[in-house]
């Protein structure tokens, strides 16, 4: 986890330096002003070579084990409850520990219950493994742990998460009937080039004379097919392996996660899916007292979308330079004319919170709607594109047999 050298005056007006371990340099502010320090600077500091080894151990581990959205879901849901209770932390998180089925899950519990042993904070022995716990996340737990509503964190975060996985589940069953069709058409191509045509093959020279057109085509997409394959193999693999690592560039990310925003048909669905992604954590965040340009800050990386979250955090420069929010909501060309009303409210009376999350509804609710008209609106598509592809194979394999029939019946 990073660690950041500060210098600081506290309550009394003292100087004072030391050393703090946080996610982010914004975490790292928000937790000297709990703890009374003003920070006057904020250095990143090398970490001990004892957290070092932790974590690659934990990359170790990770590489081979995931904690899953479902299991993350039901550590929150637990924790919870464990904490309404008045179980402490430490016990809790041993005995979840002692449950869980997940090797990697079950060393991260017990590696939190040795860090708060020691003294640390949740949200600090949180960090440590930010594959698992996303920022919002820690900053969750965090702002819990300054407000005494630890349990009220751990409840809100395993709603967020249940309306992320409705959200996955619903895209995913929106989109699995278009990819099997896509996988069955150029598995049928490829049979068709690769078997059925060269069979004919022998029979259209057999003819004499000149062929249609269609067959020649067909022929000769089918010789290239055949000569060719291992080419056209490993094309498509470096292609995909050229792709994964320019996707994993920031320059590459970000034009990707441009461009799906501008798919046909399912774009639209990614934008709304994002922007009520947006407006549900950020409702989350300044309900908990998040400050506004700190939750702006956690909301770009959570959005899942680079694009968009370089909106977001254009917007927090604006916040920063003294704009109102929504004159930067409105500069960043985000929301529609009726969430930009229902924000403007929100700002007027002092409920931006509320107003979010009403928003972060109506996108849900124009999310799920598309959804279900996704399929009936692909399925046209779908038709006439296997329609186009029995004519050309009718056109060029059995229109010369068609004339061969009758010229001998002739």
């Amino acid at each position: 986890m990073p660690a950041f050298s500060y210098r600081g005056r506290n309550r009394e007006g003292g100087e004072v330096t030391g050393r703090i371990e946080a996610g982010s340099l914004d975490m790292a502010a928000s937790q000297l002003s709990a703890d009374g320090i003003i920070p006057i600077t904020i250095t990143a500091a090398q970490a001990e070579k004892t957290k070092e080894a932790a974590g690659s151990k934990e990359i170790k581990l990770s590489l081979f084990q995931k904690v899953s959205l479902d299991e993350l879901i039901m550590f929150s849901r637990q924790m919870y409850s464990l904490t309404k209770a008045g179980v402490p932390i430490t016990r809790a998180m041993r005995g979840l520990a002692n449950t869980v089925s997940n090797p990697l899950l079950e060393g991260i519990l017990g590696t939190l219950a040795d860090d708060l042993e020691k003294g640390n904070t949740l949200s600090s022995a949180l960090s440590k493994h930010p594959k698992v716990f996303s920022e919002l996340y820690i900053s969750m737990i965090h702002v819990g742990e300054n407000t005494g509503q630890l349990d009220g964190s751990f409840r809100q975060m395993a709603a967020y998460l249940e309306l992320e996985r409705e959200t996955i589940k619903s895209v995913k069953q929106a989109t699995r009937y278009p990819m099997f069709v896509l996988f069955a058409i150029s598995v049928a191509i490829g049979i068709i080039n690769i078997f059925v045509i060269p069979a004919f093959k022998s029979v259209f020279e057999s003819f004499g004379g000149d062929m249609p057109w269609q067959t020649k085509v067909l022929i000769t997409l089918s010789d290239f097919t055949v000569n060719w394959w291992w080419a056209m193999l490993g094309g498509l693999v470096i292609m995909i392996f050229a792709f994964f690592r320019w996707v994993k560039t920031e320059k590459g990310h970000m034009a990707w996660d441009r461009r799906k925003l501008k798919f046909p048909l399912v774009g639209p669905i990614f934008y709304r899916v994002v922007l009520g992604r947006f407006s549900r954590t950020f409702s989350i965040v300044l309900k908990a007292g998040v400050p506004i340009e700190q939750g702006l800050t956690i909301v770009a990386t959570a959005v899942g979308n680079r694009y968009i979250g370089s909106k977001v955090a254009d917007m927090r420069q604006g916040i920063e330079r003294g704009e109102a929010f929504t004159q930067t909501a409105h500069q960043a060309k985000m929301f529609s004319p009726l969430v930009m009303q229902m924000l403007a409210v929100g700002e007027e009376t002092g409920r931006v919170d509320e107003m979010l999350e009403e928003a972060a509804g109506f996108y849900e609710q124009e999310v799920e709607y598309d959804l279900k008209n996704l399929a009936s609106a692909i399925e046209p598509i779908m038709i006439v594109a296997i329609g186009m592809m029995v004519l050309v194979l009718a056109l060029g394999v059995f229109l010369p047999l068609w004339e061969l029939s009758t010229t001998i019946n002739g």
